[in-house]
């Protein structure tokens, strides 16, 4: 019997695939989003953007309102490959290495965060503890990963094997940020994330992220993660 048992229990990498499989699940989506900024001292701002993502890699989100921001595209092509645009100077600009981890248009989510899908290709995990409801992950950066974080805790929700939540610590192994998954979302055959909420704990800001319309598998075309496109992406 422990035999049998041991051959099912999975390995912390083997949750971390299965959680990585359940979000890029999807073969392209198209997602409608509200953004709302909430300051240290309560007061709030939001935003509309709509995002485009096919396959692991590409992705596409652009503004809509409010007006400061409206039409200011971010192109995701690979892990390497990111594009800025910004209307009111009509240049697209690549993102240089030194400047993937820095906020993202003011939020608490940097430019990797939005353009990373795969957690196995640059980190290790091990299972810490485990509960009816969760398994509590350790992710460490492999060394030849391009991270700013020198670990993440991740609690993996084991019904739908997408992240409860994930605590993120930076260079100097100080907790500087936690992001919530609020709300899961059956659509089709896939679990996807309805709500997400990042805090910075050390600055007291927060960034939400609301769904408001999502469609999957629609049949996406890959001229929509163009630089071309990203100048008038609507």
């Amino acid at each position: 019997m422990n035999f049998v048992l041991a051959l099912l229990m999975l390995t912390g990498n083997e949750i971390l695939k299965k959680v990585e499989d359940t979000y890029n699940a999807p073969e392209d989506r198209v997602s409608e989003v509200k953004m709302i900024l909430v300051e240290s001292d309560g007061s709030q701002k939001e935003r509309e953007m709509k995002f485009w993502m096919k396959g692991k890699h590409k992705k596409l989100f652009v503004f809509r309102a409010p007006a400061d921001v409206k039409g200011v595209g971010f192109l995701v092509l690979s892990d390497n490959e990111l594009y800025l645009y910004l209307p009111a100077f009509k240049k697209i600009r690549r993102i240089a290495s030194h400047v993937k981890n820095e906020p993202f248009m003011g939020t608490d989510f940097s430019y990797n965060d939005f353009a990373k899908s795969e957690f196995t290709k640059n980190y290790n995990a091990k299972i810490l503890e485990e509960n009816e409801n969760q398994y509590v992950l350790e992710l460490l950066p492999k060394p030849e990963s391009d991270v700013n974080y020198s670990k993440l805790i991740m609690f993996v929700n084991k019904k739908v094997f997408l992240p409860d939540s994930i605590k993120f610590f930076d260079k100097g192994g100080n907790f500087f940020k936690i992001m919530r998954n609020r709300k899961f979302n059956q659509i089709k055959s896939y679990w996807v994330i309805g709500e997400v909420e990042m805090e910075n704990v050390k600055d007291k800001h927060k960034t939400i992220m609301q769904t408001i319309k999502e469609d999957v598998d629609v049949g996406l075309s890959d001229k929509i993660f163009t630089k071309r496109n990203l100048k008038r992406a609507k």
